[in-house]
């Protein structure tokens, strides 16, 4: 008990520091992205931080899969660099020993990648999804920068107000470029508000302007003169959230019998198994030769990481595409690595080796 409780301490300090490496780098990875996109004017500068932490929520599971598989590879690769596994195997134990220590230290990790995976990352896509689309409607003339030309999230018009209320209620001095049924419109007013139609479409609603209207290549154009002037600017339809395999809740897909419905779910229901499979595969594969180079086993492991997630991925497509049935892309992928699992064993734990029996 006392070594065990040991071990599990050693296992839990090595996934803490290098999940902490793996999320600082993936969250200064996903921050240069969404600092790129605000720098072009796709989102805005306050919305970097929600999107970051919408992002990071998502990727979770999978940094928490490949840093318990990281941090039993490398502590028992200590173990074997120590020589702490010339003790283990004195006692009289075996390899197979070392497979209940790291089923209960990755216990909890399965109950929470599950957890993340299931519902917690849809939940994260489906609220980055609609806070996106919110984000659209403030570059149209309601919520427009005051000073500042931008274009209609619909890219058909551009908008320029000079002032904005406190409240943000109404605009003052606004200028709208647009092109309709191939005419170029100019539309400018002494002000302009936000309005919702009884169908939920929103429109901008100009007062007190003029609105000038001419066809390219003709010398003729209109000038049009109104109290009040409103454009749709969205209807109620867009402003939802676009609904994709990826943000759609977990029972939702489970009721559902489309291909692609069916990869997004093989795809969460793989995330805690996975890990399972990678933590036990960690043990045969960290086997380190003190007298040979150190890196070797590192590369099987990785090998085998990259191999595995490859795998899970063609499964995934193939679902998608209706090339296999849910139920063997589901279960093929884990059989075929839990497989390999007793090859892995053998090879550590025999004795004399087929090809040295056959020298």
């Amino acid at each position: 008990m006392i070594f065990q409780r040991a071990t599990r301490r050693e296992f839990t300090q090595a996934a803490a520091g290098v999940f902490v490496a793996l999320f600082a780098i993936l969250v200064t990875t996903q921050l240069i992205r969404l600092l790129g996109e605000a720098a072009q004017g796709s989102i805005i500068p306050e919305a970097v931080a929600a999107l970051l932490g919408f992002s990071a929520i998502n990727y979770i599971p999978t940094l928490l899969s490949l840093s318990s598989f990281v941090a039993i590879l490398l502590t028992l690769s200590r173990c074997y660099r120590d020589s702490e596994m010339v003790v283990w195997f004195s006692s009289g134990l075996s390899l197979r020993a070392w497979i209940r220590p790291v089923l209960v230290f990755m216990f909890p990790l399965v109950i929470a990648i599950g957890a993340l995976a299931l519902f917690v990352s849809p939940w994260a896509l489906s609220k980055s999804a609609e806070y996106r689309g919110a984000l659209n409607t403030r570059k149209d003339a309601g919520q427009a920068t005051p000073g500042a030309f931008q274009e209609s999230s619909s890219g058909d018009r551009v908008i320029f107000v000079e002032a904005v209320a406190d409240d943000e209620s109404y605009v003052k001095n606004v200028f709208v470029s647009s092109v309709q049924n191939r005419r170029v419109g100019v539309t400018m007013a002494a002000t302009g508000h936000q309005e919702f139609s009884a169908n939920g479409d929103r429109f901008v609603v100009l007062e007190n302007g003029r609105r000038y209207e001419i066809e390219p290549g003709d010398r003729e154009f209109r000038i049009l003169e109104y109290g009040k002037y409103a454009v749709r600017i969205e209807t109620k339809e867009s402003r939802g959230v676009e609904v994709r395999p990826g943000n759609m809740p977990t029972l939702d897909l489970m009721r559902s019998d489309q291909p692609g419905h069916l990869a997004e779910l093989l795809w969460r229901l793989g995330a805690p198994v996975s890990a399972v499979v990678l933590a036990l595969l960690a043990i045969p594969l960290s086997f380190v030769n003190p007298r040979a180079g150190r890196s070797a086993n590192m590369l099987l492991a990785l090998f085998t990481y990259l191999l595995y997630n490859n795998l899970l991925t063609i499964s995934q497509a193939w679902v998608a595409s209706g090339r296999i049935s849910f139920a063997v892309g589901v279960v093929g992928v884990h059989l075929f690595m839990l497989g390999l699992l007793p090859l892995l064993f053998f090879r550590r734990i025999a004795v004399l080796s087929v090809l040295r029996f056959l020298r």
